[in-house]
């Protein structure tokens, strides 16, 4: 049965006084968060106050450049034309790179556990001919891949942790053959810092910490440019952090970062690079625990801003205002955001044409394999109707 529009609204009309209470409360802590921000950076980053570890964000560039707020872009065109003929300048030459990756999880309607991982990825050079190359890789996860420690945990979480595996291998065996990393850039769709993990099992922290480590030292490594990519952040670095440099700021849970620089930041702007300085699960990065720096970029019109993290050598390589001219230059090519990462993703996706797909394989090789395979009445009766 349909949801009912008019109960909606009437459920609403009863709880409305929360949402405008929340609402109103929310404005008022902003104003007093941006407020300190502006004040913080219109000094020194020596005159704030050292905050313990893990402080949330310790200061890497200096606020001589910030005005209101924000370090101005001065990127301003009277067409989109023009900023394509900026984006050519920047680019030309330049090759970027990123990998996605797709899924299909076991079914509780097929006998066997069997899962399916797909990473697509897309490599742009940039050349007057318009090369570009991109490809997909996957892997086949067997009822011994899928198993568990306790019975308790879900085996959608070995898929997910398989491909997360898989989209990082991809960019470090890039990065490895890279021939220009000088004149490269490599995406990686996410966080450099697994906060997410923190919710998860020992071994499932351990399987996402050392792929990403490995991650962070094949750049270092390789000196391949990267950028950790996060459209929608809710990291609260910066909003942890401000109570402790401003006092007579109250802590606000409900603040992030994004939502405190939203107003400051016109396309193209940033605010100073920032040393991550987080608790959890950064604590496992070993020599990497210091290297991951962030800065917010405006990337919409219309939109909090997002989240770049990058390794710390590129700082002190003298190389962020390039990587993040690169990355404004994929922004507008893929309207708001990088072209580079949207291709991949698209390059990856599996559509539920490739599910029936997939299944039909896994039966006719299951059944020259003389494997017991048996589907479900449901599965069987939804595939007919389809």
């Amino acid at each position: 049965m349909p949801v009912s529009p008019s109960q909606i609204l009437a459920a609403l009309d009863r709880k409305s006084r929360d949402f405008t209470q929340f609402d109103h409360n929310i404005a008022s802590d902003l104003k007093q968060y941006r407020d300190c921000w502006k004040a913080l950076t219109k000094g020194s980053i020596a005159d704030l106050q050292p905050i313990p570890s893990p402080a949330g964000a310790i200061p890497l560039e200096g606020f001589d450049r910030v005005k209101k707020g924000a370090i101005p872009s001065g990127l301003r065109w009277e067409s989109r034309e023009d900023s394509l003929v900026w984006v050519r300048q920047q680019l030309a030459g330049v090759t970027t790179f990123a990998a996605d990756g797709s899924q299909i999880f076991p079914s509780k309607d097929v006998s066997l556990p069997v899962a399916l991982v797909q990473v697509g990825w897309f490599e742009n050079r940039h050349t007057d001919s318009g090369d570009y190359q991109k490809d997909i890789q996957l892997d086949v996860l067997t009822p011994e891949d899928l198993k568990t420690e306790r019975v308790a945990d879900p085996v959608d979480r070995q898929v997910n942790i398989r491909r997360f595996q898989m989209e990082v291998q991809c960019l470090i065996d890039y990065m490895a053959a890279c021939p220009c990393p000088e004149d490269t850039l490599v995406f990686f769709d996410g966080s450099l810092v697994v906060t997410f993990a923190d919710a998860f099992d020992p071994e499932s922290q351990q399987a996402y910490v050392k792929a990403m480590v490995a991650l962070l030292e094949a750049s270092q490594t390789y000196r391949v440019p990267l950028v950790g990519y996060i459209d929608t952040s809710y990291a609260r670095d910066l909003a942890g952090a401000l109570p402790h440099w401003c006092g007579e700021l109250r802590a606000v849970e409900a603040i992030h970062d994004a939502q405190l620089l939203t107003p400051m930041l016109k396309w193209g702007d940033r605010i100073p690079l920032f040393q991550c300085d987080r608790d959890g699960v950064l604590s496992q990065y070993g020599d990497q625990r210091d290297q991951v720096v962030f800065t917010y970029l405006q990337t919409t019109r219309d939109r909090p801003p997002a989240r770049l993290e990058l390794p710390k050598w590129l700082w002190e390589a003298g190389r962020i205002e390039q990587s993040i001219a690169w990355v404004q230059a994929e922004v507008i090519v893929g309207g708001g955001y990088p072209y580079v990462i949207e291709t991949a993703d698209q390059t990856a996706v599996l559509q539920a044409g490739d599910r029936q797909l997939f299944y039909r394989i896994f039966q006719e090789w299951a059944e020259r394999q003389a494997l017991n395979l048996r589907f479900s009445r449901k599965m069987v009766s939804k595939v007919r109707r389809r």
